[in-house]
């Protein structure tokens, strides 16, 4: 396990950085995706769930990296099944629910963020929001 090498962004928006572990080697200054609860890993092309910008490279699973968010952190309610890395938009009573690739433009508009973990209905998720 090593974490090396360092990225600071020329502008930040106002969110702090926040600490998250690798699920695949990352270099520092790569986009990075949600991989599962808690992970991230180098963003994949077209990727719908990138949610930022690596501090830090780590060389090994596990390694804990700094993030730099594409946007805030905000625990919101889910209304239905959400896994991590779901993008994910806005839902009846003010909660959220996953959005399927492929859906409608009008849905795509209700796009709130990414979910940094998954939960079932009812429960408190992290979502970053990404606009």
């Amino acid at each position: 396990m090593a974490v090396t090498g360092g990225y600071v962004p020329r502008y930040a928006a106002g969110a702090p950085p926040i600490t998250l572990a690798c699920s695949a080697a990352v270099v520092a200054g790569q986009v990075v995706e949600v991989t599962g609860d808690g992970t991230v890993g180098p963003a994949g092309a077209a990727s719908r769930k990138g949610i930022g910008v690596a501090g830090q490279s780590g060389s090994a699973v596990g390694d804990k990296i700094t993030v730099y968010l594409f946007g805030d952190v905000h625990v919101l309610i889910t209304s239905g099944t959400v896994a991590a890395g779901d993008q994910v938009g806005t839902a009846a009573a003010g909660a959220v629910v996953t959005i399927a690739a492929g859906t409608t433009t009008d849905i795509e508009r209700s796009i709130v963020g990414v979910a940094l973990e998954g939960a079932t209905t009812g429960l408190p998720i992290r979502v970053v929001v990404i606009h």
